[in-house]
């Protein structure tokens, strides 16, 4: 899908404050404001979340989706994010709302991801105890990842769908994300692009495997029983988030936050 890629007034860090990031060949600039996260001492993986919420704070639009509340400038740097990361983990209640397909690098993208040394595909990771998942990820040449559980009722199925290599088993009756994202770094998939759903996210937030999170807020009110960004019927541990940096264009903010426990750093 094409789109119009606008300028982005960088508003943090203060020293950079002012000046604006044009869209250019293979977003140099943007790459290296989102290079991805380093690993924590002890970790396999370093996990960057990324959702959009509205000012009222809702992660979807009227029609259960976050295309609805999102927008060009958000699209621009939703672009690179995922050139960066190795493999997108997400909820199969959120690949089936968003309409998920196999994911691929865009063209402008993927000199800057072969110089890095990274794999030329873009991997698709999805978490479901159930087993069920979305009519769009199957019967393609890339089919995802499944992430699930040993009790999954359909765990024989899914490995003659996908694959024995293609279906990750974490935990035994809920899936165990510490597991599940050591099983991806077995496979060279250390850049984890978590994008939600909420429930997810939280779960990941509530076990401190995420390392930063960019959060874009679009200048729209939905009100509505729509989820947060972060959702969940208990409070979780506050966690102390650090800004890296916050751009503008149109009214629509996306931050990028370092979230404590994390080095904050980024490599190439």
């Amino acid at each position: 899908m094409a789109r119009e890629l606008p300028p982005l007034d960088v508003l943090l860090p203060l020293d950079r404050a002012g000046s604006a990031l044009a869209p250019e060949p293979g977003e140099p600039a943007l790459h290296a404001l989102y290079a991805h996260p380093t690993r924590r001492p002890g970790r396999t993986t370093s996990v960057r979340g990324n959702m959009i919420a509205t000012l009222d704070g809702a992660a979807q639009g009227p029609d259960g989706r976050s295309r609805s509340i999102n927008g060009p400038a958000d699209w621009r740097v939703f672009r690179v994010m995922r050139a960066v990361a190795d493999v997108v983990l997400v909820g199969a209640g959120t690949a089936r709302a968003e309409g998920y397909t196999p994911l691929a690098v865009p063209a402008d993208l993927r000199a800057a991801r072969a110089a890095r040394g990274q794999a030329p595909d873009l991997e698709l990771a999805l978490v479901t105890a159930s087993g069920a998942v979305p009519p769009g990820l199957l019967g393609t040449d890339r089919p995802p990842y499944v992430v699930t559980t040993q009790a999954c009722p359909r765990l024989d199925e899914l490995r003659a769908e996908l694959g024995a290599d293609r279906v990750l088993v974490a935990g035994s009756d809920a899936v165990d994300l510490p597991a599940a994202l050591d099983a991806l770094a077995a496979r060279g998939l250390t850049r984890v692009l978590a994008e939600g759903g909420p429930r997810l996210l939280t779960d990941l937030v509530r076990a401190d495997l995420v390392d930063e999170l960019c959060l874009t807020t679009s200048p729209l009110l939905v009100a509505g029983p729509g989820l947060r960004a972060v959702q969940g019927a208990e409070w979780i541990h506050p966690r102390r988030a650090t800004a890296a940096h916050l751009l503008h264009h149109d009214g629509m903010l996306l931050g990028r936050w370092h979230l404590a426990g994390g080095t904050g750093e980024a490599d190439g």
